[in-house]
This record gives C-alpha cells, structure tokens and sequence, in this order.
C-alpha cells in the first residue's frame, strides 16, 4: 500500500504518548513543535506516491507483487544499487539532507538484516521467520521507522549491568507464551515523532551476564507503555520559514524512549538474550553497511548544498572571482567531490552476497571516517567566507512590514548580485545551515552519528585490505638485496 503525504500524516494521530516542555502533546502532526516537520515528511511520501515518479521511487517487489518505495529495495546487481540510489538522492534532495533519519535510513537497516537472513536462520529459525515477515510487512504498508541503539549515558565508566539502576538501560523484565516485557529506557529516537513504528536493540558491545539487555524487535509508536521524551523544538522557536527556512521545516527531532513495561509480542521479536546475535546482526549481515551506504549519500546531498551556500555567499560579496576565494572555494569543491566519489566507489566496489549485490565494506568506513573530520571544516569555511554577512540581518520578516525599516534594509542590504530582500532572504537561509542552534545539532549530529571516532576509525581498521597492502610492500623488498651491494656478504639473519 504506498502513502501519499495525507495518509501518513494521519497515521500519525495514533494517540502515541509524547511529551515536550513539561506536557503531553495531544497531537503531533498540529502541535507548533512538531507540525511542519510532520508537513515535510508528509511531501517526501507524496513525492514517491506521485505518479511521474513512480519509475524513480519505486519498484514491485518480486515477492508479492506489491509496488513499494525503493527504500526497501534488496538490490541485485550494480545497476540496481544505481538505480536506488538516484530514488535516494530525489528524497534527499527535498530536504537538503537535513532529516538524517528520514525513512530511507532505517528501512536500509531493514533491508540489510534481510539480506543476512541465513545469519538469523543459524541462530534461531523462529526469529528468522519474524524478521523476513516484518520486512515485508514494512515495504507493503510503507512504513516510517525510526530505531533506538544506543543505551543512555549515565557512567560510561560503568557497562549497562553495573549503572545504579538495573533498568536504566532498557531490558527484558519478563516473558511469556506472548512475548516479552522489556523496561527502561533508549536513546537516541531521531525522526521518532513523525515515524509509524520504531526498531529497538543495542549496536554498543555487550558483555556475557548482560543478555537481558541484548535483544531485537520492532514495535509501533503509540505501543501501550512507550513514553516518547521529546528533546526542545528548534522549530517552536523558528516561527516564520523566511528567518528559519530549515528549522522551521525540517527539525525532526530526537527523543529519547522509556518503556514502561512495554509488551512485545515475539513476531516482534527478531533477538533475545543473545550478547553475539546483537552485533551478528549488524556486522554479519549488510545491515551496517547497507544503512550507512545511505546516510552518506544523504551527506553527499547535503555538502552539495552547502557547496552551493559556499559560492553564493562569494557572489553576494562580490569576492567571487578573487585568487584567494577561488582557491578556497577550490579546496571545498575538491572535498566535497571526494565524497561523491566515494559514493560511487561503494557501488562500483561491491560485491555479490548471495543474491544480492552490497556496497563496499571498507570504502563506506573510509567515507565515515573522513567525513566526521570534514563536516566541521565546512562549517568553518562557510562562516569564513560570509564574515559578519551572516550576522547582521534584520531582526525578523516583521522588520518588512514597516515601511520605514524597510527602506533601510534596501539601503543597507546591498550586494551586486542581488536585491536587498533577496540577499536577506539566502542570509538568513545560510545562518539557519551553519549558525543555528539547529546548524549546531547538525555539526554535532554529522560528527558522531556513526559513532565515536574511534569506533570509525576502529571499523576502517577492521575491513581495510592490509594482505594487499602486506603483498605490495613484500614484493617492493624482495626486489633487492644487501648481496646486491655487496656480493658475498649473505643477508643478516632474522631477530
């Protein structure tokens, strides 16, 4: 069944239990904190439900013969891991890459752990079978999901057994012939506001005694006992789309969960009490590379906006042409083009697993790992190029309905390539990208949604071709000998 954006903002009025700034939200997608960022997810699945579309986003799914959004697709050749990512990159562009959790991440996630379902099968059949039925229960219904992977940070000294409280990370306090009840909380929800249902489990390593924290399943939004803790609104505080043309659109949000004796129901369930099947599902399987396959083309989307921020503030000023900003604008360029490269590198690099074609391992770990360090840097040359520009605007689109303020904005307001309201206009879209308090998230949310830099750098450790590397430097030394230089005298022997 494929949405348009009414049906999905009506999925969303399920009574689920959200709460910002100290009161329960009756309504998500009308309440001022959240509702155009509810408006904005609703444009993505009428864009994908359009008809003009429809060769782009979606594809019938062989199984069933239902026609379903290309985020669900399980590639099986280069040319249709191509073809998903064009459909990725339209979505993406609707958002400049600012909803990192719009519904392509996690239903990659999905995708993934499908394509890794013998991994499942070896563990346990049952749970196997739950997980090929909720993939294709997700791709048929076009659901919005959302995940929580990650435990609260409390004393991270402390592994989620040793914290204060046994349930502060949520865990399995019961089960029966119906399910299990798990309690506690996770984090991090981002998108959950705006999503059908959410997957739940842990992709930080887990110790043995800790299986009660070391599950999977996936349960709706408005599930009974799921308390959904709303972080601030960036768009309650961004009321007009021309001051805040990104915040006031495109915040969606991050939560974080408790589970109040939540029951799931174990066709829910895909992982239970099993410490190695939790990281199984995501190394084992495409699944991490497969999801993270997508955040970076969204990331490419989205550096190729700020690219476009870049050199339109040069024209703005008018320094476009000058040798020191061409050149600055040249590095940037060359950075961001590297990232389009390693894009298109992961597919030309993957390979066959089974039936399905997956992007390349290391060259996804190489992207992660260099774009946390980039993301800052961009950041850094766009407040280099626009100087004060950013910051000396009117204080809000009021400021135009006086006559007399906004006779002095034109005065004031100048550039030689555009008018003063137009100037205004992208300054304040260019403050909202890289200024913000929502800009601020984001910096923070590209620097570590992949992890700690460690963990990157630890993932590009792991995967790297080091017996190629190894072959390439041990034919460079066996090319040459110290006899060579001095005949008669034999090699020294080995330490």
């Amino acid at each position: 069944m494929m949405k348009n954006g009414k049906d999905h903002i009506a999925s969303l009025r399920d009574g689920r239990e959200v709460y910002i700034d100290g009161r329960r939200v009756n309504d998500v997608t009308s309440h001022p904190a959240y509702r155009n960022a509810v408006r904005s997810t609703g444009k993505l699945f009428d864009f994908h439900a359009a008809p003009a579309n429809q060769d782009l986003m979606t594809f019938v799914a062989p199984d069933s013969g239902v026609r379903a959004n290309r985020i669900w697709q399980l590639p099986g050749s280069y040319e249709e891991l191509v073809v998903r990512r064009k459909a990725l990159e339209a979505w993406t562009e609707l958002h400049g890459g600012f909803m990192g959790r719009a519904p392509d991440h996690v239903a990659s996630c999905i995708a993934g752990m499908y394509m890794g379902l013998e991994v499942f099968e070896a563990y346990d059949p049952k749970r196997a079978a739950a997980l090929a039925d909720y993939y294709r229960y997700a791709r048929d219904n076009d659901l919005y999901l959302t995940y929580v992977i990650i435990n609260p940070q409390a004393d991270r000294s402390k592994s989620a057994a040793q914290q204060k409280s046994e349930f502060l990370a949520a865990g399995v306090v019961d089960r029966d012939r119906e399910g299990i009840t798990v309690r506690g909380a996770k984090m991090l929800a981002t998108g959950g506001i705006m999503a059908n249902e959410v997957l739940v489990t842990i992709i930080q390593p887990l110790q043995p005694g800790e299986e009660k924290y070391a599950y999977s399943f996936a349960i709706p939004m408005n599930t009974k006992g799921l308390k959904i803790l709303s972080r601030k609104s960036y768009e309650a505080a961004a009321p007009s789309v021309f001051d805040n043309p990104l915040s006031s659109r495109f915040d969606e949000n991050d939560a974080v969960l408790y589970f109040d004796d939540v029951k799931v129901p174990w066709d829910r369930v895909f992982v239970v009490d099993n410490v190695e099947m939790c990281q199984k599902q995501f190394h084992a399987t495409p699944a991490h590379v497969y999801q993270n396959y997508q955040a970076m083309i969204r990331l490419a989307v989205k550096l190729r906006f700020l690219t476009g921020i870049a050199r339109r503030t040069a024209e703005m000023n008018g320094v476009v042409n000058f040798p020191q900003v061409r050149e600055t604008l040249g590095q940037l360029a060359a950075e961001v083009g590297m990232v389009d490269a390693l894009v298109a590198c992961m597919e030309v690099q993957g390979s066959q697993r089974g039936a399905y074609f997956v992007p390349h391992t290391h060259t996804l770990y190489a992207a992660q790992t260099l774009t946390q360090q980039l993301y800052p840097k961009v950041m850094t040359t766009l407040r280099e190029l626009a100087g004060g520009g950013m910051i000396m605007l009117p204080s809000s689109v009021e400021d135009f309905r006086n006559p007399e303020l906004a006779g002095l904005i034109g005065k004031t307001q100048q550039s030689p390539a555009a008018s003063a309201v137009d100037k205004v206009k992208f300054y304040k879209l260019a403050w909202d990208a890289v200024g913000s308090e929502f800009a601020s998230r984001h910096t923070q949310y590209e620097m570590f949604y992949a992890g700690a830099t460690f963990v990157t750098k630890g993932h590009s450790f792991r995967s790297y071709d080091w017996a190629r590397a190894d072959r390439a430097l041990n034919l460079m030394l066996d090319g040459y000998a110290l006899g060579d230089e001095v005949p008669g005298l034999a090699e020294a022997p080995a330490a």
